[in-house]
């Protein structure tokens, strides 16, 4: 399979920001070629970066402002191929069944438990993608930046980052490693970059769109983490910024792969 993705970023920083971005596509050895472009310009000059490993293949890029002043991001890549699945150690077992701050699986556990009582393994992964996918409705612009897991549950709808820790707290509220992966995912509608669960069982990690936006076999991982503090494709790491532009593109070359939501998928 051959995906081309791009993105494009205009911000505009105050004096003295520094930048970490999270647009590129996560390394993985499998694929059989890797073809990228990565462009930041200030006032028409190249803007020096710094490439830093982050966990799951990915890559943030880092980049300092000394005066305010305007930015254009260009990123682009081609990757033919399907990525090596990628195994899961002993502490990220741990690190992903635990509560962090947007999937309180701790305050879920007594809904998780209510509504998938005797629900193990795949068929409980499965059974909280279509609870989660009926019960929220995909809202545009419907939650705030700091909405939980728990908020999301009472509010009944949000957007796809919502979707997905609302999945992640009521799989690990029964102890099954999950994370959120940040990714480019061809066919979604409107285009954006996109958030999606993956849950580690019958060893391996399988990704999971309670939304239904997209097909999971033409998704690239970009980053993952144990939630979306861990994923943001563009953070200040001191001073401030505005973003003015955001464009995302993802495609495939040739047919969208068919979407079954009753399968075990891994990113690739």
């Amino acid at each position: 399979m051959e995906r081309s993705v791009s993105a494009r970023l205009a911000f505009r920083t105050i004096a003295n920001t520094k930048v970490a971005m999270a647009i590129a596509v996560a390394r993985n050895s499998g694929y059989s070629s890797f073809d990228e472009s990565l462009s930041v310009t200030a006032a028409g000059a190249d803007v020096p970066l710094t490439e830093v490993p982050d966990h799951h293949g990915g890559r943030f890029h880092y980049m300092e402002f000394a005066e305010p002043t305007d930015v254009i991001v260009e990123y682009s890549a081609t990757v033919c191929g399907r990525g090596v699945p990628e195994d899961a150690s002993l502490a990220e077992r741990i690190r992903y069944v635990r509560p962090s701050r947007y999937a309180e699986s701790d305050r879920l556990l007594p809904t998780s438990y209510a509504e998938f009582e005797g629900v193990q393994g795949a068929d409980l992964v499965h059974a909280v993608r279509n609870w989660v996918n009926g019960e929220l409705r995909y809202v545009s612009g419907s939650s705030r930046g700091t909405d939980g897991a728990v908020e999301t549950l009472l509010s009944r709808r949000g957007v796809c980052r919502d979707f997905a820790h609302l999945a992640i707290a009521l799989l690990r509220s029964k102890d099954i490693p999950t994370r959120l992966a940040a990714v480019y995912a061809p066919g979604l509608s409107p285009m954006d970059f996109h958030a999606v669960a993956e849950a580690y069982v019958e060893g391996a990690w399988h990704v999971i769109d309670p939304t239904g936006l997209a097909p999971r076999e033409s998704m690239l991982r970009i980053t993952a983490g144990r939630d979306s503090s861990d994923t943001a494709f563009l953070s200040t790491v001191g001073g401030s910024l505005v973003l003015n532009q955001l464009r995302v593109n993802a495609v495939v070359n040739g047919e969208l792969p068919a979407e079954d939501a009753s399968r075990l998928v891994q990113l690739g």
